[in-house]
């Protein structure tokens, strides 16, 4: 069930980090490197998470300063989404794991600062400027929050499933100005 309140929508964020980090601590550079079926590897899934959420700030603070919001994103619809994150990968291709990890603590840690800075009401008070839809921002920042560490519905192909490495569902598409993300 989705947060109500910013206390709860807090709460759940952090948990949600905390089991992916705890995850990811256990995957070697290597691993994270590898590239599977579907020529992505965990690597490209932590950087794409990571970016994610720094899409949700930058939709917020556009809305916020009353210019267009492009849901995903300019040039794209929703629909457009696999050659979104086909073009996100190519563009994240130099991140190595180290990097990919930073990025998501980074991004995360903006999050968690949007979440503190903004009031329960600005959260939760009506829908999210530019959003085009009934979404608060809390709602918008808890899709992004739980996309950090969604249930996966297949294991890593490398090893036929018997390793403990998960590949996340692709994102549902879902600030402040300060609170910008790192963009690779």
């Amino acid at each position: 069930m989705a947060a109500t309140c910013k206390t709860d929508l807090r709460a759940a964020t952090q948990f949600e980090f905390e089991k992916l980090t705890r995850l990811i601590a256990t995957i070697d550079a290597a691993t994270a490197l590898k590239k599977g079926e579907d020529d992505t590897s965990i690597k490209d899934v932590i950087a794409h998470r990571a970016h994610w959420i720094g899409l949700f700030l930058g939709w917020y603070a556009d809305g916020q300063a009353g210019i267009p919001v492009f849901f995903p994103a300019q040039g794209y619809k929703w629909n457009d989404l696999k050659r979104y994150n086909r073009d996100l990968r190519q563009r994240q291709s130099g991140l190595d794991w180290a990097a990919a990890t930073a990025l998501l603590r980074t991004n995360y840690d903006l999050l968690m600062a949007f979440i503190d800075a903004t009031s329960g009401a600005e959260l939760y008070g009506g829908p999210m400027a530019g959003a085009n839809n009934a979404w608060t921002p809390g709602r918008w920042a808890e899709a992004e929050g739980q996309a950090i560490s969604a249930p996966p519905p297949r294991r890593c192909a490398q090893c036929s499933g018997r390793c403990r490495n998960v590949f996340p569902r692709p994102l549902r598409s879902v600030s402040r100005v300060p609170f910008r993300s790192v963009e690779v």
